[in-house]
């Protein structure tokens, strides 16, 4: 039985490697031409994207569930956490320093990438009656595109019930927690599982209201607490901080810390963990992004294309120079992978109380992202079976917290690897086909805004 669950394991992680090949070039190539068909416009606006987290351009009557705030936090309570902290980890742990470079390329062009997909995600969501916002890929093709493309959405769907199970977060979370000596007992995986799994149960049954009134205090604090930590580990090694960027920079190009030393491979990592830590282009940002109280599309891109920014080129980058400065990839011993090898980063530099820190931002973060990915899983389940999908689904979340609690890490990432690198492919090609109807909007929306600024200087 063993030997079989280990061969379909390694089937599973062999597949996800094989699509990712032909998906990262795809995925890099659509950011490039979302970067350079809007000429840089959205860059132009980042101050502005700030003010609209805010609330200052904000009106009580606008039309959706969510505010622009509770959006951001709640999409990033699905970037931010396990994906910057053991999500790095990895990425280091199997491709070397130099994939967080091509971690930052990625968000870079996921900047424009997030922009494109969260506004077409307001402009082509469903409304009911009862002010209940449907959005995402799958209705952006329903509404947008010609019917002949609605199989595209049906397989966004169907990848999205699988993408979004709590794979990682479920394994990493335990991971972490197995690390405390008094949890070292037989079945302990198993128990925290159940216990994860009643906590979820708990959350997600409320909704994406519950879920963005958790994750706009959770996400903040839980931030500033493991960046805060971050920094003073890196104040204490200033001197450190330079070298550490030449190495990831030197070994983007040479490959030499990944196994057959293959630049590729490496440039294929970095944007696999790019694209599972700040979902551009994936789809699933704007599930959520498309449900924000917002008057104007545009309004929201902008917010949106702030994620990018604050889990990769941060937060991402923050926790991959407490790796290497710390030196503890440089021999990574058996077991050590994952959050574990944040784990050690942190104690080396911090010591105890780095790692008491790291033990409450991961169960924080792991928490708040699987209570996101609810929502993610959720929405897919609405749009093929209707609500009593929903319910259903749930449940199946529910029971996969358990089932992931218990499975190698490897088997749990490529899982997801995979369902998202199927999920990129109907959200890119609508997003591509429907780019004009974006620029449109945003050279109207633009033009309104430069004049109300010019009419308040005069």
């Amino acid at each position: 039985m063993e030997n079989l669950i280990s061969n379909i394991s390694e089937l599973i992680i062999a597949f996800s490697d094989f699509v990712w090949e032909w998906n990262a070039p795809f995925l890099v190539g659509a950011g490039i031409f979302f970067l350079f068909y809007s000429k840089l416009t959205p860059f132009k606006y980042i101050l502005h994207a700030f003010e609209l987290i805010r609330g200052k351009h904000t009106k009580q009557e606008d039309i959706g569930e969510v505010t622009h705030f509770q959006a951001l936090t709640t999409a990033l309570s699905g970037t931010i956490g396990l994906g910057n902290i053991s999500g790095v980890a990895l990425a280091i742990g199997y491709g070397g320093p130099g994939v967080i470079f091509w971690m930052w390329i990625t968000a870079i062009v996921g900047i424009a990438t997030k922009f494109f997909t969260c506004t077409l995600s307001v402009m082509y969501r469903d409304v009911d009656e009862d002010g209940t916002v449907r959005s995402g890929p799958m209705y952006i093709i329903k509404n947008a595109l010609p019917k002949s493309m609605m199989p595209l959405a049906y397989f966004f769907a169907a990848a999205g019930l699988i993408g979004a199970l709590p794979g990682f977060q479920s394994n990493q979370m335990v991971q972490m927690l197995e690390t405390i000596p008094i949890f070292e007992f037989k079945y302990f995986n198993l128990m925290a599982g159940i216990i994860l799994a009643m906590i979820t149960g708990a959350v997600i049954f409320g909704g994406l209201v519950r879920i963005a009134k958790v994750s706009q205090w959770l996400v903040p604090s839980m931030s500033i607490l493991y960046f805060g930590s971050v920094m003073v580990a890196l104040i204490l090694n200033f001197e450190s901080v330079i070298p550490a960027f030449q190495i990831i920079i030197e070994d983007a190009f040479t490959g030499s810390a990944v196994a057959g030393g293959s630049v590729i491979a490496v440039i294929i990592m970095g944007v696999k963990r790019s694209a599972h830590s700040n979902e551009a282009g994936i789809g699933t940002e704007s599930l959520v992004h498309g449900a924000a109280k917002t008057s104007n599309p545009v309004k929201q891109g902008l917010v949106a294309m702030l994620g990018p920014i604050f889990d990769t080129l941060i937060m991402c980058t923050s926790t991959a120079l407490l790796i290497i400065i710390s030196g503890v990839w440089l021999d990574i011993g058996p077991g050590v992978e994952g959050v574990k090898l944040t784990a050690e980063a942190f104690s080396v530099l911090l010591g105890p109380v780095g790692y008491a820190i790291l033990l409450i931002c991961v169960v924080s973060f792991g928490a708040s992202t699987i209570f996101t990915y609810s929502f993610y899983g959720s929405a897919c389940a609405q749009f093929l079976f209707g609500k009593k999908g929903v319910k259903i689904y749930q449940w199946v979340i529910i029971f996969f917290v358990v089932v992931f609690a218990v499975i190698p890490v490897k088997t749990a990432i490529a899982v997801i690897d995979l369902s998202f690198a199927f999920m990129a492919i109907p959200t890119l090609i609508s997003s591509v086909w429907l780019a004009p109807k974006v620029i449109e909007k945003a050279r109207e929306y633009f033009a309104t805004l430069e004049s109300e600024s010019s009419s308040i200087e005069a």
